[in-house]
């Protein structure tokens, strides 16, 4: 059976759309805002020790950027969508954890110091997960990228 045309189509705008903003994210932190005022905000979760919040402040937003650019121009998709699920995972817990421990802090995203609203937040990372999921499916579903359903 031919696949629906309208969920390719979907998939790819998705998948492009998700790409853009993760290079846009990472673009912000480190052009925008600058990896000292990021390396600010990682340490606000409290989550590690002086030292790593300035290698993941200074590695992360080059992940995002690098993921996002393979998903715009389709290149390693399987890959860059993996990475996408797995910086979102581990911010989602950052958050939780924030939420958890009462921290009103601004959560380093894009360069605002406005407080994060934490529901708003689990809201955007299920919208996250549901795009990625999607993508994801579809890309097993399609046969590129040949998943283990697939053979």
């Amino acid at each position: 059976m031919p696949p629906n045309r309208p969920l390719p189509i979907l998939a790819l705008i998705l998948r492009v759309l998700l790409g853009a903003w993760f290079v846009y994210s990472g673009g912000e932190k480190v052009f925008g805002t600058g990896l000292a005022e990021f390396t600010r905000a990682v340490g606000n979760y409290r989550m590690v020790p002086v030292p790593w919040e300035a290698v993941i402040a200074y590695t992360l937003p080059w992940f995002e950027i690098v993921a996002g650019l393979c998903l715009v121009l389709g290149f390693l998709r399987k890959g860059a969508l993996l990475l996408v699920a797995g910086m979102t995972t581990v911010f989602a817990i950052a958050v939780g954890h924030a939420w958890r421990e009462g921290l009103n802090i601004a959560c380093g995203c894009r360069g605002s110091d406005a407080p994060m609203s934490y529901g708003g937040k689990f809201a955007e990372f299920a919208a996250y997960f549901a795009v990625i999921a999607f993508v994801w499916w579809q890309e097993c579903r399609t046969g590129r990228g040949k998943s283990p359903a697939n053979v």
